[in-house]
């Protein structure tokens, strides 16, 4: 049974679908934090979150079973993305669910800024009827600045321009041909914006970037009289910044939805002149509500269900189409890893994957990450994964390489891993037979042909008569019959260093280890124990 925690409120419809689920238990949990809200996680294998509950690196300290947050929402801020990352844990979000409800309502914001409502409704409540106080502007022929040209920045330009508004955007990742599409001008930077613009608005995560964007600095610059309105994320724009620009008359209107804290109820610019606040209504409407609910526990159910992974913000994305696209490769790249691992090479400084053939026109980063996860699963006090295994690996200041040519070679397809250690470098290469069956072919410079799963050993030798028979004798001795057997060379003349890899039904004991190794012309034995062949890691699907 997989078990979901909801730690905020969300709409009806999304808990209907997820207590209907078939194999799923849901629970409400509202409202926790610090040492309850780490106890209650231990115990769930997936969440759903939106704004309110904080999920730090101690809520998800010591968790070995969360496996995926699904944020009914787009902002993640209030959860820490890389210390569920390294616990393996995927963190999904909803951006699309309230894309209109915010856009509607930073243009309603910017009409109310453009056109006095508040406080013209204020003087009326307060019993006055003063229309010459509240000479407001038109949007007509002004111009928008928008910060962000995701899904949101897209909708609000579409608005602007329906009311006759230029728009001018900042965003590295947005190209001049869709800026084209939409009639928006592309502008190198803020600094480049700032003195053109009648109002500013962003549309940006909260990050280390991003933070404190609109300062003193851009003060200085900005065309006087502009008006700022923010529904992302509080902390972008500096505080201070907007006080004083607000008192000095050089800003003409700031509109906010959203705080550095929050629930807020007291702040500087609570009941300033040219001032307008709301509750973090961005994404209150009953719609996107709905929206929003639906698709996160849909993203989970699909996860959970399908091994897919979709709108993730600390991994790629993979659907249940790629998923069964790769799977073979990934099984075997995981599968070298694990066999890598327990050849001691010493502390280990570069993982070098390269890929042959038909493979290198993959996703080979998801084949490196299923690499990684297989290299360090035994080592880690915590399950590793194919979210968490490159991000591992790198905070421990190990390399992974990648080298890719589609060039084939004897195989359509041929994966080589190099480990570089401390002591020495060891490599592997594999490939797969039909498009399931991983197999090994090559270790060093040997070539060879092993099966990839069970007990192997691997024993370097000289490649004489007897050697083989005397290793044999010695398993039977110990009672380990051996299921396969293959001898690599390097040079195909008798007498010279080789390799040979066992497949034993059982493990062997260390007393027969270490007579194989007293026997003349051995040189090296390695113990290796690999998943059986129909074992895959819970990621995998």
């Amino acid at each position: 049974m997989t078990r979901i925690v909801i730690l905020d409120p969300i709409s009806e419809d999304g808990k209907k679908i997820l207590y209907a689920e078939s194999g799923f238990e849901a629970e409400e949990h509202i409202g926790l934090k610090g040492e309850a809200l780490r106890n209650c996680l231990l115990t769930f294998d997936g969440a759903v979150a939106r704004s309110g509950v904080k999920i730090t690196a101690e809520s998800l300290e010591g968790n070995t079973r969360l496996k995926a947050i699904a944020r009914a929402g787009v902002g993640v801020d209030n959860i820490d993305t890389a210390a569920a990352t390294r616990a393996g844990i995927v963190v999904m979000n909803t951006p699309g669910g309230n894309t209109i409800s915010t856009a509607e309502h930073t243009f309603a914001m910017m009409l109310a800024l453009s056109r006095n409502i508040a406080p013209a409704y204020q003087s009326l409540i307060e019993g006055r009827w003063e229309r010459k106080n509240f000479t407001g502007n038109q949007l007509d022929g002004k111009t928008l600045g928008i910060i962000g040209m995701g899904r949101i920045g897209q909708v609000l330009a579409k608005y602007a321009k329906s009311f006759g508004m230029k728009v001018l955007a900042v965003d590295p990742f947005f190209t001049s041909v869709r800026a084209e599409e939409i009639g928006v001008v592309l502008v190198n930077n803020l600094q480049e914006m700032l003195p053109r613009v009648d109002f500013l608005t962003v549309h940006t995560p909260l990050n280390e970037q991003t933070r404190g964007m609109f300062g003193e600095a851009e003060l200085e610059i900005v065309k006087p009289g502009v008006k700022l309105i923010n529904c992302a994320r509080g902390g972008i724009y500096d505080l201070n910044t907007l006080v004083k620009g607000i008192e000095n008359g050089k800003i003409g209107g700031v509109a906010l939805d959203v705080y550095e804290e929050e629930p807020c109820t007291k702040h500087p610019l609570f009941g300033k002149p040219n001032v307008v606040c709301t509750p973090h209504l961005g994404a209150s409407t009953e719609e996107a509500q709905s929206n929003v609910a639906l698709e996160a526990v849909e993203l989970l159910v699909d996860y959970f269900k399908n091994g897919t992974i979709r709108q993730a913000v600390n991994f790629g994305t993979l659907d249940t189409k790629t998923l069964l696209g790769l799977r073979g490769y990934l099984n075997l790249s995981f599968r070298l890893g694990v066999l890598a691992a327990q050849i001691d090479s010493g502390v280990i400084s570069a993982c070098k994957i390269k890929y042959k053939g038909e493979v290198s026109r993959k996703d080979t980063s998801l084949i490196s990450t299923s690499f990684a996860a297989g290299l360090i699963s035994a080592s880690m006090d915590c399950e590793v994964n194919i979210v968490s295994a490159s991000t591992i690996l790198k905070d421990r200041g190990i390399k992974l390489i990648e080298e890719k040519t589609t060039e084939a070679g004897e195989f359509s397809s041929l994966i080589t891993a190099e480990i570089v250690g401390e002591r020495s470098t060891f490599a592997f290469a594999g490939t797969l037979f039909g498009s399931t069956i991983p197999r090994l072919v090559m270790v060093n410079n040997y070539r060879l042909d092993s099966v990839l799963d069970g007990n192997l050993i691997l024993i370097d030798h000289f490649d004489r008569p007897g050697v083989i028979g005397s290793i044999g004798t010695v398993f039977g001795k110990y009672d380990v019959n051996i299921s396969s057997m293959t001898v690599g060379r390097i040079k195909q003349s008798p007498g010279g260093e080789a390799i040979a890899i066992l497949a034993l039904d059982s493990e062997p004991v260390i007393e027969s280890i270490n007579e194989v190794n007293s026997l003349p012309a051995i040189t090296k034995t390695y113990s290796a124990k690999l998943p059986a062949s129909d074992i895959f890691p819970a990621w995998m699907g």
